[in-house]
């Protein structure tokens, strides 16, 4: 198992030597074409592959952000157009103008892209230290009283309120005069209509309260 797991990385090691030394040249080769010899044809792989790595870097530390997105988006194109313009779509022996603006402008643009990376981070979330540590100084914190929790014992028992019925309410005193006016008023009603008379139309008869009407109407039925 160990020897499988130590040539399963070799060869993934090997091929990504390979592939970083193709894209190398590539770059190496569309910088030549593009009229930056010498030294400065080697240095632009460097760049590109550098800013890269920073990009890739920043978003497997700090998580996904859209510099990080942004300047790997570019450095990958960059990586990716070099392999392709050398695959025979460009004359590189007369490239044309807007390869070589790019090439000449990618010097400002890779130095913009890494001092961003370098200089600029997300702010650190506060923790529950540094909340503590923020506050130690506003002063003493009162912490509020709670009322204390009744015992069983103080509690009113709950079965004396259940099984004891409420006490019906006294009956009103109604004069005796009031009732035989009720009574001519009921009299009147029922020779004129020839039913007796309700509640209600008593009640807005006389001009007394619902709970006195009811009373007087159980004395007159």
């Amino acid at each position: 198992m160990g020897t499988r797991h130590g040539l399963r990385i070799d060869a993934v090691l090997i091929q990504a030597v390979i592939a970083g030394a193709l894209s190398f040249a590539h770059l190496h080769d569309l910088a030549a074409a593009a009229g930056q010899d010498g030294w400065k044809a080697w240095a632009y792989p460097v760049s590109v592959d550098l800013l890269l790595v920073a990009a890739w870097r920043r978003l497997r530390s700090e998580g996904p952000s859209r510099l990080a997105w942004c300047w790997f988006l570019i450095a990958l194109f960059a990586s990716l157009g070099a392999n392709v313009a050398t695959a025979g779509f460009l004359d590189l022996a007369d490239p044309p103008a807007p390869l070589r603006l790019g090439i000449a402008g990618w010097p400002a643009l890779a130095f913009l892209g890494g001092t961003l990376l370098a200089h600029s981070s997300r702010k650190p979330v506060p923790g529950p230290s540094a909340a503590l540590t923020e506050t130690k100084d506003v002063g003493p914190t009162r912490v509020p009283e709670v009322a204390p929790i009744p015992s069983p014992a103080d509690e009113p028992p709950a079965t004396t309120a259940l099984s004891s019925p409420p006490a019906p309410s006294p009956e009103p005193l109604v004069p005796a005069v009031l009732i035989d006016h009720a009574r001519k008023v009921a009299d009147e009603y029922r020779t004129r209509t020839g039913s007796p008379i309700d509640t209600d139309t008593l009640r807005s008869r006389l001009g007394v309260p619902p709970h006195l009407a009811d009373a007087i109407a159980a004395r007159l039925s």
